[in-house]
């Protein structure tokens, strides 16, 4: 994702023990990091779609996070 420039809208993912994630837009759409990530994961089309992929990544019978813009 070297390519990809970051803009400065970004959203925490909580969970009910907090922050689970951070969904990040950028040049080329949207990305997003799990708690403990070192990279960022995967470029997607629209925001809806990005918080489908950060739930899918966290443990399985994770409740849905609500999404904070930052």
């Amino acid at each position: 994702m070297s390519d990809t420039t970051l803009t400065r809208q970004t959203w925490v993912a909580f969970g009910p023990n907090g922050a689970v994630g951070s969904i990040h837009r950028t040049t080329d759409g949207f990305t997003f990091k799990v708690l403990g990530d070192a990279a960022l994961r995967g470029t997607f089309d629209t925001l809806d779609a990005v918080k489908g992929a950060l739930h899918a990544a966290l443990p399985a019978g994770s409740d849905w996070p609500e999404y904070r813009e930052h």
